[in-house]
């Protein structure tokens, strides 16, 4: 990174300091932790419980911190898959249920904005399609952080919420569903053949902001791959091309999932790998009333602050869904 040169070719320069962050990602938290133990050690050895109560128990408060960030690091080893490291596509489709399943749908997007906020991870909007009430009926995330894939695959599935609907004028409590799928992004440099007669590629106008252009013109573009029924859309560019470039890179990156995935199926299979969630399994319960728990089906792993799982907190769950099955 040091030699002059090192910009002269910006793609490989990219990959490089994508390398080095990846890198970082693991050297960094365990120096800091290595650190912050020694500290430690070395003042506890030095103070008596009895004499110093106060900075004894700061000790003790922040040994109890180094051990979170120690199993964070173990967690994070665990994903160590080819393409755990990747930045990813997350999927929400509203399920049957019209208004409030679309509500619903809304509710995890911004819980999962919320969770890759904490985590420094970046998001954008490739595509979505508004509720004719409210919510969303679909949207596609593109996540962009270190092992955004390898976190971020522990939400694959359906999501089940019951409350009472605030769309109820009679206060009746509602069940609803929705679908989240989530697929790496993968180089360029990869090669996935999609043949011509494989595909169908459908324009059709944007429903969603960017100005008259957008809105006025059909540059929204939808590809669907005939032999394997994958759906991919986008509308989040100014221009149909954009937009056709960006349906193309998702549905290189499914494609390449959907291989990798089967290749590792097999190898359990032949191994005797018994554990296998299905993407279509109901993996998660959203209950806000008559009483308020969020429960993983999968791991059993439960919290019951509801409010603080949807605005982010969901690296338990996701700690929990690694540590059985990563």
């Amino acid at each position: 990174m040091e030699k002059s040169d090192f910009w002269s070719d910006n793609e490989s320069a990219q990959k490089v300091i994508s390398e080095c962050n990846n890198l970082k990602a693991w050297t960094v938290p365990a120096k800091d932790i290595r650190r912050r133990f020694e500290d430690c050690e070395s003042l506890l050895l030095e103070v008596e419980e009895e004499e110093d109560a106060d900075l004894y128990k700061e000790l003790v408060d922040e040994l109890k911190k180094i051990e979170e960030k120690l199993e964070d690091l173990e967690v994070k080893k665990m994903l160590s898959g080819k393409l755990d490291a990747k930045d990813c596509y997350l999927t929400i489709n509203a399920g049957a249920g019209g208004t409030e399943s679309c509500d619903w749908a809304s509710m995890l997007m911004r819980m999962y904005q919320r969770w890759a906020s904490k985590r420094g991870w970046k998001v954008e909007t490739v595509d979505l399609l508004s509720g004719e009430v409210a919510g969303i009926k679909n949207v596609t995330l593109r996540i962009v952080g270190p092992f955004a894939y390898g976190y971020c695959k522990a939400e694959k599935g359906v999501h089940r919420l019951v409350r009472i609907s605030p769309f109820d004028s009679n206060a009746r409590r509602h069940t609803s569903f929705a679908s989240v799928d989530v697929s790496p992004e993968i180089e360029d440099d990869i090669e996935i053949e999609i043949r011509p007669e494989d595909i169908r590629v459908d324009t059709f106008r944007s429903s969603g902001a960017g100005g008259q252009h957008v809105n006025t013109t059909d540059s929204a573009v939808r590809i669907t791959h005939l032999k394997t029924g994958i759906v991919v859309s986008c509308q989040g560019e100014r221009s149909q091309l954009q937009n056709k470039e960006t349906c193309f890179k998702m549905l290189r990156s499914k494609l390449y999932e959907k291989e990798i995935l089967e290749r590792e199926a097999s190898i359990k299979e032949i191994g005797g790998e018994k554990k296998e969630i299905a993407w279509g399994s109901q993996i998660r319960n959203y209950v806000f009333q008559p009483y308020t728990l969020v429960k993983d089906t999968r791991t059993k792993y439960e919290e019951g602050n509801i409010q603080e799982v949807m605005d982010g907190e969901l690296d338990g769950f996701v700690n929990a869904y690694l540590k059985e099955f990563g």
